[in-house]
């Protein structure tokens, strides 16, 4: 006479509980890989139909003639990077609007931008309404 087992084993593999773990590390991977940024200047591109919702604290204009302005006063190039610092010194979450005219020399916007990004201050390029 064959006496049955009651601590059988089976033999098949049950292969939900892996699927289900798969599935949440590929959510997790998934979100965490959206909220790494690079090291990158916070830019809004020209010709845009958004609007700026940044706390700016200066603006920093180039006109066409390459002359440059802090608010509405005109500044030597050479004293641009001295005067942005003694403006933004004692603020909270510092930040800059570059008003920059569309046909000036790449170069000038960039020198304002480094300015911003040496001294951790946010940097918003600002655009015409499409």
């Amino acid at each position: 006479m064959k006496v049955k087992r009651k601590n059988k084993i089976d033999p098949n593999f049950n292969m939900s509980s892996m699927t289900d773990i798969v599935f949440l590390l590929l959510i997790f991977f998934m979100l965490t890989s959206t909220l790494v940024t690079p090291n990158a200047l916070k830019l809004l591109l020209p010709k845009s139909a958004s609007k700026t919702i940044e706390k700016t604290t200066t603006s920093v204009s180039i006109d066409s003639l390459l002359n440059f302005y802090i608010e509405k006063e005109k500044i030597e190039e050479e004293n641009i990077e001295q005067e942005i610092i003694k403006r933004l010194s004692n603020k909270e979450d510092p930040g800059i609007i570059l008003n920059a005219h569309k046909n000036i020399p790449i170069e000038k916007a960039v020198m304002i931008m480094d300015i911003a990004y040496q001294n951790n201050y946010k940097i918003v390029l600002a655009t015409s309404q499409k």
